[in-house]
């Protein structure tokens, strides 16, 4: 594929008159939505327009390149524009811009982000953007881009001189299309003119290109780090290091290059972590924080999702079948063979997904030697070890909560092993990853669970007598308030743990003992349905409220519909892992809402899991329903005042 395969004529418009930066945008979508490239003008513009509020997207020398990735994109695809007397868009040089290229890329796909970054990189060489800019037809300015891409990427690329390069670079942008290879062309171009060979290793959407080997390392001068999101840094250890944004990358190639060969760049000490590179600031705290939970967060989705299907299938399987939940009891779901089947792979990939988050949130603070402080205390998190019973038979686990605080503090405390190593003898380097490193680490990481899940059990017992003691003064709809808040609290954590066996243990045990029998199946719908209302609100608000997620949470809110019907409270964990303070609160309302209107309805629930797959069992269904309803919505609105935009740059 080339450029001239994404690039039609009739998306070409030549010697243009434009008002401003508002007119070229709606010029440049229009021609997207002509030749069929974006479905929803509206959708995409959104996506522009908030590209476009982090930082104008023109590049300077006459360069604008609006650009965004969509779920509204059909095809991959570009539209391009000249416009002779200009038209201000905020470039960094302050000159008008007069070429402008707008880029439409799909959620998926890597094929066509290689193509758009050769034109990133042509559009840097100034021959080419005289003759864009003197082209009379649209074919006469494919031409000249054409011929340009031939001549440029279609013979092998020149060896580097005898001495290899001089300077190293890495760039990357968080979207990896426009200026990640920009910023590489700029610096590689500059190294060239100043007779100073220079290697760009461009991180980019499709994913690391033209990378930079050890031995390159080992001999350059120095290496220039442009990039606005995480990259690999410890191979740079005991070498100079300049980390700069892309935008420097693409504006200043001459005076980075410069800084390198003058000497006056510090040497890097990698510390352990996988180094955030935003600019030439030091990242805050809070900043660095959220990056190494979305490190886990994004690990543990697949988890989630296929797991969470997979117990869906398997209560959706023996509902076919005509298992009756109720007398099923805590085996639906696994009554048939195939559902069974299911029921256990699910489980398989669901009982990772909290060692899976705490290992990568570890990693990603310490490398690699955090990997195992992180696993194994998410795992000690989810079985509940303590020092009086290490094999966690009589304990609560301390679940969601327990395996955060388990990764970060972990996390750290590895990173200060790791700098108090530094100063072991030279000689235990080859033994430190695999022996010291790995046992202190263990002994950290079980010290710290053993110690905190007995308070985590204590907090489960004390919850269980108040529970209780609500239960004996029959005060039934602010029962189901607390237990279906308790739900989406930490969903899945002890709270949630609590709230559920009380249910179930006031369901199975002492229904049939108690006045009125249906109090205790009140009490046990309030429960589930606590626990579909955090996901479904996820998915709604998803659905409703595109601009407060991005393009990946969108995408993946969907499967929360799922979820939430099977009553998986956990599809809303990596939501309220990201964004915990207006998730969490929003869902623990809805929830509230929708267990304390289930008790107003007198809805019943005789079987203990299952979500809509047990609703032949739920007494007075349809009330049932709406109160799912009404308390999935008052979250979703929740969530729209409290969760802000997501601030990401391209």
């Amino acid at each position: 594929m080339r450029i001239v395969d994404l690039l039609k004529p009739e998306a070409i418009r030549l010697h243009q008159t434009l008002a401003d930066k508002s007119e070229a945008i709606e010029r440049l979508i229009d021609l997207h939505a002509s030749v069929g490239n974006v479905r929803d003008k509206e959708v995409f513009r959104a996506e522009i327009l908030k590209r476009e509020e982090l930082g104008s997207t023109a590049v300077g020398d006459g360069i604008a390149i609006p650009h965004a990735k969509s779920e509204t994109v059909a095809a991959p695809g570009l539209a391009a524009m000249t416009v002779p007397n200009g038209v201000d868009y905020g470039a960094p040089d302050g000159k008008p811009s007069d070429i402008l290229f707008m880029i439409a890329a799909p959620l998926d796909g890597d094929l066509h982000l290689e193509v758009l970054s050769r034109l990133m990189t042509l559009l840097m060489d100034e021959g080419l953007r005289a003759k864009l800019k003197a082209a009379k037809t649209p074919e006469e300015f494919l031409t000249a881009i054409d011929d340009m891409e031939r001549e440029r990427f279609d013979e092998p690329k020149a060896e580097a001189k005898q001495d290899g390069y001089r300077v190293l670079a890495v760039t990357a942008c968080p979207t990896g299309i426009a200026h990640t290879y920009m910023a590489a062309e700029a610096l590689e171009k500059a190294g060239k003119a100043m007779g100073y060979p220079l290697k760009a290793e461009t991180n980019g959407s499709a994913g690391a290109k033209n990378v930079l080997t050890a031995d390159e390392i080992a001999a350059c001068d120095g290496i220039i780090v442009a990039a606005d999101k995480s990259v690999e840094m410890s191979r740079f250890d005991g070498k100079p290091v300049l980390s700069v944004s892309v935008s420097d990358g693409i504006n200043k190639p001459e005076e980075l290059i410069e800084k390198i060969r003058s000497g006056s760049v510090p040497v890097y000490h990698h510390t352990g972590a996988k180094v955030a590179v935003a600019s030439g600031q030091k990242e805050s705290f809070g900043r660095q924080i959220y990056k190494h939970l979305m490190n886990g967060v994004s690990h543990m989705l697949p988890f989630v999702v296929a797991g969470g299907i997979f117990i869906a299938l398997a209560f959706l399987i023996d509902t076919a079948m005509g298992v009756d939940p109720q007398a099923a009891g805590g085996a639906f779901g696994t009554v048939t063979p195939v559902a069974a089947w299911f029921k256990n792979i699910g489980n398989f990939a669901f009982n990772l997904m909290i060692p899976v988050l705490a290992g990568f949130i570890a990693m990603s603070i310490a490398d690699r030697p955090g990997f195992l402080v992180g696993m194994v205390g998410g795992i000690l998190a989810t079985n509940g070890a303590t020092f009086s019973d290490p094999a966690a038979a009589n304990t609560i686990p301390s679940g969601f909560l327990g395996a955060l605080l388990a990764s970060f503090v972990a996390g750290y405390l590895m990173c200060g092993l790791e700098r108090l190593c530094d100063r072991l003898p030279r000689s235990l380097e080859g033994i430190k990853p695999v022996l010291i490193y790995p046992l202190a680490g263990l002994g950290i990481v079980a010290l710290m669970m053993c110690a905190v899940n007995p308070f985590m059990g204590m907090i489960n017992s004390a919850m269980n007598d108040g529970l209780m003691w609500l239960s004996a003064r029959h005060l039934d709809v602010l029962l189901g308030a607390i237990v279906a808040g308790m739900m989406a609290i930490d969903m899945g954590g002890p709270f949630n743990k609590a709230a559920y066996v009380f249910g179930s243990t006031v369901m199975l045990g002492q229904a049939a003992s108690m006045a009125d029998p249906n109090v205790a199946y009140q009490i046990m719908a309030a429960v589930m349905i606590g626990g579909m209302v955090p996901p479904i609100a996820i998915a709604l608000s998803t659905t409703f409220f595109k601009n407060r997620w991005t393009a990946e949470e969108r995408k993946n809110g969907v499967v929360n519909y799922i979820m939430g019907l099977s009553f998986i409270t956990e599809g809303a964990i990596p939501y309220a892992a990201s964004y915990p303070l207006a998730v969490i609160p929003s869902c623990i309302v809805g929830s509230a809402v929708a267990g304390a209107l289930s008790v107003v309805f007198k809805c019943t629930l005789m079987a203990p899991h299952g979500g809509i797959f047990v609703f032949a069992v739920v007494g007075n269904w349809y009330w049932y329903l709406l109160a799912l309803a009404v308390g999935s919505v008052v979250s979703m609105l929740m969530l729209a005042l409290l969760k802000k935009k997501p601030q990401t740059a391209a």
